[in-house]
C-alpha cells in the first residue's frame, strides 16, 4: 500500500517521533567554548553537507549533528548563521 502524504486526522504527522527525537538540542563545552548541538535524523536530512571534521560528505538521509557556537562575540544571530553540519563520530572525536 502506498504511503499517504496527508496529515493524520488527529493532527500528528507520521514522523512525529522522529521529529521529537531529532529536536533534542543540548549545550556542550569544547576547548573552553560553548556549542549548541542539534541532532538531525536521517529522515530529516534533505541536503548534502561537508563535515568540517573530516572534510567528507554527509549525504541525504544520513543522521548527523548541526553545531554552532553559543558564546561568539558577534552575537547569537551570527553564531547561528555560522552553524556547521558534522558527522556524529567526527564531532565526538573533535
Amino acid at each position: 500500500m502506498p504511503r499517504s502524504n496527508r496529515r493524520r486526522r488527529d493532527g500528528r504527522d507520521d514522523d512525529s517521533l522522529d521529529r521529537l527525537i531529532a529536536g533534542w538540542r543540548r549545550t556542550e563545552t569544547r576547548r573552553g567554548r560553548e556549542f549548541s548541538v542539534q541532532p538531525v535524523s536521517g529522515a530529516r536530512s534533505e541536503k548534502t553537507y561537508t563535515c568540517p571534521g573530516c572534510g567528507g560528505s554527509i549525504g541525504v538521509g544520513v543522521a548527523h549533528l548541526v553545531v554552532w557556537r553559543e558564546d561568539g562575540v558577534l552575537g547569537s544571530a551570527a553564531d547561528l548563521a555560522a552553524r556547521r553540519h558534522w558527522h556524529t563520530h567526527c564531532w565526538r572525536t573533535a
